[in-house]
């Protein structure tokens, strides 16, 4: 009784830190985007780069895409309920998706817009960009780096795929930004549509975090088996046990961040089902405590074959 309610202080613990990691890492990253956004916006316009409005608008969107995913975490982090018995952690999956889809959308309206400016082929009505935009491309690289590594270090920290995809589009938002600090540069030397083709260069990569973004989310979604290696080490904890005579079936599925584990374990045929239940409460208890991100765990005892 006493080891049962450790777990579960256990448990709501890790769940208290999730939500705070999550929620700290998303306000502070919603306060850098939004005056990111302002300060690109500020010099886009006043430098004439396209690119940079275009930049612009990518880290306004990544205000909008941390709030998805704040609320996908937190809805994800409901306790199982009579409807859900399962949990809610597929939620952060489709907060996941809805980013994706978001940042596909944002990447379509900026390169149709640079498409249409390379495809008039009148570029000398093309404005060429100011200095101030090379400076806010330079600012917007450094940021966004730094947001991009601050979060997928809390992200692998409390194991967020939600937070992992907002990493990654702080990630191709400084990648958007080379493309236009390389664009800006360009027109600045005498190549006026170098801005446009930056702009559709930061169209490609952010359909590109949006697609990355999208597989992750789906095969979550899917039941995707876990890596090899990590079934592979689930296979070893239940062999290990020296009343497991053999493994008829192993099967993991991820769920949301989180594992559900199906086996069949071969055990002695001349033991009482008591013993049998015990061995595999035994097995049970084993992965829980060696794979933390292991939810659900269904053991099933068949008799050896001699």
């Amino acid at each position: 009784m006493e080891n049962n309610k450790t777990m579960e202080c256990n448990k709501f613990t890790e769940e208290e830190n999730f939500q705070r990691v999550a929620k700290k890492v998303s306000v502070t990253t919603i306060i850098g985007n939004l005056v990111l956004s302002v300060l690109k916006l500020i010099a886009g316009i006043v430098a004439h780069s396209s690119a940079m409005i275009s930049d612009a608008v990518h880290s306004a969107s990544d205000v909008f895409s941390t709030f998805v995913v704040m609320i996908g975490i937190k809805l994800a982090s409901k306790e199982p309920d009579k409807e859900h018995p399962y949990g809610h952690e597929r939620l952060e999956c489709v907060a996941a998706i809805v980013l994706a889809m978001v940042l596909f959308i944002t990447g379509l309206g900026i390169g149709a817009e640079a498409l249409g400016n390379i495809v008039q082929g009148n570029y000398n009505d093309l404005q060429v960009p100011g200095m101030l935009a090379l400076v806010a491309a330079i600012i917007s690289i450094v940021s966004k780096e730094g947001m991009y590594w601050y979060t997928r270090i809390n992200a692998k920290r409390i194991d967020s795929s939600a937070l992992m995809a907002d990493a990654w589009h702080h990630r191709s938002d400084a990648f958007s930004s080379i493309g236009a600090l390389v664009g800006i540069a360009g027109a600045r030397m005498g190549f006026p549509v170098m801005d446009s083709i930056a702009s559709l260069m930061i169209f490609l990569f952010i359909v590109k975090a949006a697609y990355d973004i999208f597989k992750d989310s789906i095969d979550k979604m899917v039941d995707h088996s876990c890596d090899e290696e990590t079934e592979k080490d689930i296979f070893e904890c239940v062999i290990e046990n020296e009343d497991v005579m053999g493994v008829d079936l192993l099967q993991t599925r991820i769920f949301g961040n989180k594992i559900y584990v199906d086996v069949e374990i071969q055990v002695d045929g001349s033991y009482t089902l008591q013993e049998a239940h015990k061995i595999a409460e035994t097995v049970h208890d084993n992965i829980e405590k060696n794979f933390p991100k292991v939810k659900h765990i269904m053991v099933h005892v068949n008799p050896a074959v001699k």
